[in-house]
């Protein structure tokens, strides 16, 4: 996979928490994760502590503040899911700026919020501080599927090819004059994304078929060693750990 390929998620910055292996990265956060659906809701300061420590290595990796909220957009249908909850749902209501809404709802719209805003930030980070083919080979690492990871690569690699190629196909159109206005342009955009279907599967076909061609068994040959030590083991594991010390306060 091309070590060039350009990643808008990823913040080329020289950290402490960059220069750490993916695999104990994505252990930490998957960990940090675990712990945090793991809290109590009725534990609020639990959950500012857990805000403090992703705030903590937001600063560590020299990740802008406007960085992270720019790319927390991805959090917006929850967070509209969140506001309806207490609106609809059922058992003791309350009023609050003059509307009644369900207490259990509004439990459960603070649960999904506190949660999912810290699962999304520590996400954020990740993508920030590791290139997604690094992801992906930590993966390999932590002894996930390889087919998966193989498909996770592919697909990361050759998704910007299929997305140039549709929006040569939507040039191609719109320099013959088609403008998409209504309904009645629905089967040149059906019979457009069946060429664009074709047009992949084959490109995978000839792909596999050189991959094939010079020796690939099911392994992907592995160019870079990403080795571990201890001391990166215990920087990256200090986040899920702590936040387990806080999680055990709450019980």
């Amino acid at each position: 996979m091309g070590a060039g390929h350009h990643h808008r998620l990823y913040l080329p910055v020289d950290s402490v928490v960059h220069r750490l292996p993916p695999q104990c990265k994505l252990l930490a956060v998957f960990a940090f994760a675990l712990v945090v659906v793991a809290t109590p809701r009725e534990h609020f300061w639990a959950f500012a502590a857990y805000a403090v420590l992703l705030a903590g290595v937001a600063v560590s990796a020299r990740v802008p503040v406007t960085y992270v909220l720019r790319r927390m957009v991805i959090e917006v249908p929850f967070v509209l899911f969140a506001f309806l909850i207490p609106v609809v749902g059922l058992g003791e209501r309350t009023e609050v700026l003059g509307l009644s809404l369900s207490v259990p709802g509004l439990w459960a719209a603070w649960n999904i919020l506190a949660k999912a805003t810290l699962g999304v930030v520590a996400s954020i980070l990740l993508a920030a501080t590791t290139e997604p083919r690094a992801v992906l080979l930590g993966a390999q690492r932590l002894r996930v599927p390889s087919l998966l990871v193989q498909i996770a690569m592919f697909m990361l690699r050759y998704m910007d090819v299929i997305v140039a190629e549709m929006r040569r196909m939507r040039v191609a159109r719109e320099s013959r004059g088609f403008e998409a206005r209504n309904l009645r342009h629905v089967p040149v955009i059906a019979r457009s994304a069946g060429a664009l279907f074709i047009r992949s599967y084959e490109r995978g076909e000839r792909v596999h078929l050189a991959m094939l061609s010079r020796g690939y068994t099911g392994q992907l040959p592995v160019i870079q060693e990403l080795p571990a030590t201890v001391a990166h083991w215990g920087t990256a594991l200090a986040l899920p750990a702590v936040a387990l010390a806080i999680w055990g306060l709450t019980w």
